[in-house]
């Protein structure tokens, strides 16, 4: 859990500037990136309460945990959707992502 709070938060900056700076490079439009701010800002939340190297357990007996996940949810949604993916699959393996990115 920790882990995945610094990627999504801290190694991006979105804890800095909002993610509206990457319309365009990462995100396709305001609205990708109005949906990856409210996620962003919802676990920030959650991490100044509980602290940043909280066990797991604090994350998700915070009250604002389903508020977060439902942020992240729609921001996921919408993200698969524009990337012409179906939200609900499950995701691909590392082996299949690199072969995706592989350079010819």
């Amino acid at each position: 859990m920790t882990d995945a709070v610094y990627r999504l938060v801290e190694d991006t900056w979105l804890d800095h500037w909002s993610a509206e700076k990457y319309v365009g490079t990462i995100f396709r439009d305001s609205q990708e990136a109005a949906l990856v701010d409210t996620a962003v800002l919802r676990v920030l939340r959650i991490m100044h309460q509980v602290g940043p190297d909280a066990p797991v357990a604090a994350y998700l007996e915070n009250q604002g945990w389903p508020e977060a996940v439902r942020a992240a949810r729609d921001a996921h949604v919408r993200l698969a959707t524009s990337d012409g993916e179906e939200p609900d699959a499950p995701p691909r393996s590392l082996e299949v992502l690199r072969i995706m990115t592989r350079s010819a």
